[in-house]
């Protein structure tokens, strides 16, 4: 497995992404998970499956991933339906997630809201 290791530029800005999954299968949502496990380091291992959590409300899974480091991503990973997730972290983390991610997936944001350190992003994940 190939990986690359890229320091942020400036200073220690934070490497860690926060990513939720919504409005999808849960199938889907695996994944999407799995692409993160193969492309980033991540909080979540990969027997942790996707479950359901209600019927009638949308469930909202969660996982942490670390882009300081990536690995060469796999083939396009299929999709039923296209898959929103929400990014927050850093402005270059949030940056270097959506260009990495872009190897799996058709990446389009879809909405952004901005602070003083870091920024979220709504992106609209579909197949290639």
């Amino acid at each position: 497995m190939n990986s690359t290791a890229e320091q942020s530029p400036g200073h220690q800005e934070s490497r860690d992404v926060v990513v939720a999954v919504t409005g999808c299968a849960k199938e889907d949502a695996r994944t999407v998970f799995d692409v993160l496990r193969h492309s980033f380091a991540s909080d979540r291992p990969a027997e942790d499956e996707p479950e359901e959590a209600s019927q009638t409300r949308p469930t909202v899974w969660f996982a942490t991933v670390d882009v300081s480091e990536t690995r060469t991503a796999d083939a396009p990973a299929p999709l039923s339906a296209p898959v929103l997730v929400d990014v927050q972290g850093g402005y270059w983390a949030v940056d270097r997630f959506r260009r990495h991610l872009a190897e799996s997936f058709a990446v389009r944001m879809v909405g952004t809201a901005a602070g003083d350190q870091e920024e979220e992003v709504r992106l609209k994940l579909a197949n290639r």
